[in-house]
């Protein structure tokens, strides 16, 4: 058996990023979570990062990042995750420490003292971009990097852009250009790995404390998608898969193709634009786009692991 990978999970909690750092503890090294400014703001995010963990019992550290985008004005989606970002469960009070503030400090320092890291985020990429920027040398150290964000096909913050690539459009560009190993997990792959009501009710029948806060975050967050897109009552697991595609590659089909973040257009800001044409180009694929999800080997998976708490 290989042994875990070592990750530090970047993310903006959120509820699929809740269910993401569940997922990681159980099958990966997390040397740290780093939040940043996404779902909610930084106050939130980093709250919710730490009230996760200690409803799971974990023990990891956790470290507030950017609290804005790099140049575009902060934007957040309570219409999907609430004012709080962790909207239907019942919250104890936090007792989980807050680690650092120093978020980009603590990525660098940890990419330049293991070999083998990956760095998994599942929102807004400033913290990332801030780190390769101030310290370039980490890029090609890195294993790799999976990312939720972007998309091959439709967006869903606008017609063309992912909300995780439109909240901060440069700071995705700095990494989409940056030379690293990309694995993309956008939506055209998350919206394959849909949880519907009946998924819902089985993850509750587990009946451990990770089961009920599991249920608890996918009801709220399945309700606000119906809310918002087409009164289906069903929530994409998006974040989960980032970190699903490094532990278990085998549900998952991945393509090479060049990939650029659009940062002008009037309609297109935000969009990743992927090369899918097949055609000879000497535009070199910088990025593995996921295509292909095994949804229900997944959902398997994700019970599974649920279970193990």
């Amino acid at each position: 058996m290989p042994s875990a990978p070592k990750i530090i999970l970047d993310c903006d909690p959120g509820h699929d990023d809740a269910i993401a750092i569940l997922f990681a503890a159980k099958h990966c090294q997390i040397l740290g979570i780093t939040a940043v400014s996404g779902n909610v703001n930084l106050d939130l995010t980093q709250h919710n990062a730490r009230i996760t963990a200690q409803i799971l019992g974990l023990d990891v550290p956790v470290h507030a990042g950017a609290s804005r985008p790099l140049i575009a004005q902060p934007f957040h989606a309570e219409y999907i995750h609430g004012k709080t970002g962790l909207g239907g469960p019942e919250l104890p009070e936090l007792t989980y420490p807050l680690t650092s503030q120093n978020a980009v400090d603590f990525i660098i320092n940890t990419a330049r003292s293991h070999d083998d890291l990956y760095l998994v985020p599942t929102g807004p990429l400033t913290n990332i971009a801030l780190a390769f920027r101030q310290a370039p040398d980490i890029i090609q150290k890195l294993k790799g990097v999976y990312l939720m964000g972007g998309s091959a096909s439709f967006g869903n913050t606008t017609p063309t852009a992912e909300f995780n690539i439109y909240a901060d459009p440069e700071a995705a560009h700095i990494v989409f250009s940056s030379g690293a190993k990309l694995h993309m997990l956008g939506l055209n792959l998350t919206h394959q790995f849909k949880i519907y009501q009946e998924d819902i009710a089985r993850i509750r029948q587990i009946d451990n404390k990770a089961a009920h806060f599991s249920a608890d975050l996918l009801d709220f967050f399945s309700q606000m998608y119906a809310n918002r897109y087409f009164g289906k009552i069903e929530g994409p697991l998006h974040d989960p898969c980032a970190v699903m595609a490094l532990t278990h590659p085998e549900l998952f089909e991945f393509a090479s193709r060049h990939v650029r973040v659009e940062l002008q257009g009037s309609y297109t800001r935000g969009m990743t634009v992927v090369d899918n044409r097949g055609v000879k180009s000497n535009q070199v694929s910088n990025v593995e786009v996921a295509y292909k999800i095994d949804r229900d080997k997944a959902l398997e998976v994700l019970c599974e692991t649920i279970a193990l708490y």
